[in-house]
């Protein structure tokens, strides 16, 4: 059996920007401080959420450094190293290992795409390359490419790759995954809308957007379903079900950062392509934030 990273609740962590685009990391170092007192049980870094894929390279390595000195070992840290160019996540992911992450999280290939035979060997050139463990992310909303069950087995069998953050939002396939691999791939949910359902049937928590901003409640969520008590995570998730849809009305992290702007957290702009939510969204999104008790 392979070492869990973790279990509960990580974090999608948002890279704060200043008034001038730049990163803000006095504010990043503020927010991984709030993260960890309210119970996050991991914090992952240069994900989708935090806009890692327009970072420069120095940005992305300083981003990761940052984070790895500040958590100083409280949690596990996962740095986001995937890329379309195995290469370069090769790379990337060699050096967040001599950084000290404690594990890496590698997206399937975008844009160019592959076979699956190029996903086996794209992710597994990655684990060869390292010796940490490697989170695989399946998201194909974003990328347009899936990795099969059969894939998983055989890339479950690499003693480095050891888990997944699923974000393909059907229970029916997390089931499938976890049926095929065992106690081979730690399973996390992509989305904070099926934690409870996935957890239910093995998973080992979510690497979460909505942690931004309840990280106590998102990791209560996941701790009532550690302790098999998921009548009562159920009902907590469904409380706040409307916010966590709400949190997508337009593209992550756009909605994450408008709604930790709106609670005073100062997460700053976007950078383009991505910008800012109308009006119209805006209000929805702040009202299912009242509802929740946050503005």
């Amino acid at each position: 059996m392979k070492k869990t990273i973790f279990t509960g609740a990580g974090v999608a962590i948002v890279t704060p920007m200043n008034a001038d685009g730049t990163i803000n990391f006095e504010q990043l170092g503020i927010n991984i401080d709030y993260q960890i007192e309210n119970g996050t049980d991991c914090i992952v870094i240069c994900g989708t959420t935090g806009e890692a894929s327009t970072m420069t390279d120095e940005e992305h390595i300083e981003c990761i450094r940052y984070a790895v000195k500040k958590v100083n070992h409280r949690v596990p840290v996962i740095a986001g190293t995937g890329s379309n160019d195995t290469r370069y996540a090769v790379e990337l992911s060699k050096e967040a290992e001599k950084l000290g992450a404690d594990a890496v999280l590698v997206v399937t290939p975008y844009y160019n795409k592959t076979s699956q035979r190029g996903l086996l060997a794209h992710f597994t050139a990655i684990a060869d390359g390292i010796n940490i463990p490697v989170v695989l992310y399946n998201i194909p909303p974003r990328t347009n490419i899936n990795i099969s069950i059969e894939t998983f087995v055989e890339l479950s069998k690499h003693p480095n790759i050891t888990a997944v953050k699923e974000a393909g939002g059907n229970i029916n396939y997390f089931a499938k995954i976890i049926e095929a691999c065992g106690d081979n791939l730690d399973v996390y949910s992509g989305d904070d809308g099926m934690i409870v359902p996935v957890m239910s049937i093995g998973g080992k928590g979510v690497i979460s957007v909505l942690s931004n901003i309840m990280p106590k409640e998102t990791h209560d969520i996941c701790k009532l379903c550690l302790d098999n008590n998921f009548a009562e995570a159920g009902k907590l998730q469904i409380k706040y079900l409307e916010l966590i849809n709400n949190l997508f009305i337009d593209v992550n992290p756009i909605p994450v950062k408008e709604a930790m702007n709106l609670m005073g957290m100062n997460a700053g702009s976007l950078r383009l392509p991505l910008i800012g939510m109308e009006k119209s969204k805006v209000d929805i999104l702040a009202a299912s934030m009242k509802k929740a008790g946050l503005i």
